[in-house]
């Protein structure tokens, strides 16, 4: 009796087992950054810094904006296709703009770089993407936390003068 408890569980793992399936092979499409950053996105933390303060080592140098104008209100929302393919962006919040408040977007590569330099998130006014408004740098991608940084950065002559740092979050 116990032999043929034992032989028809032997039975039942072999099925169990043979159920799995196998890799096949096909081939799976990377992730790209535009599947992780598309969305709305909730100011956590925005911060200004005084760039040519900083480079002559003049404190304080940086600011933080967060509880001032609205800001704690301001959200991003950045818009995909179903094939994850960029849209329309826009700022949601009564807050006083920085750039271009709506419009299209487009991310200089859909993956990160090898060189560690940060993608841009390119905005334009025009849905061709003819007329950029303004550049964004995306220095700190979402993973498994659903945070998100990006820069945007006045200069003056090529030399900047003013960075914005906005900490972003996703429920």
């Amino acid at each position: 009796m116990k032999r043929k408890i034992i032989c028809l569980m032997a039975v039942i793992g072999m099925l169990a087992i043979g159920c799995n399936d196998v890799d096949d092979g096909n081939h799976v499409d990377p992730i790209t950054i535009y599947e992780k950053i598309g969305g709305e996105w909730n100011l956590m933390n925005l911060k200004m810094v005084d760039e040519v303060a900083k480079a002559n080592a003049i404190e304080p140098n940086e600011e933080n904006l967060s509880g001032l104008f609205n800001y704690e209100n301001f959200k991003i929302k950045l818009n995909v296709d179903a094939n994850h393919q960029p849209t329309t962006y826009e700022v949601l919040g009564n807050v006083p703009p920085l750039f271009a408040l709506n419009g299209y977007w487009q991310l200089s590569s859909a993956f990160a770089q090898p060189n560690a330099q940060a993608v841009r998130i390119l905005l334009y006014s025009d849905a061709q993407k003819t007329q950029q408004t303004d550049e964004l740098r995306l220095t700190s991608v979402p993973g498994t936390k659903r945070e998100m940084e990006i820069q945007l950065v006045r200069t003056s002559g090529g030399t900047p003068f003013i960075t914005y740092i906005f900490k972003l979050g996703q429920n």
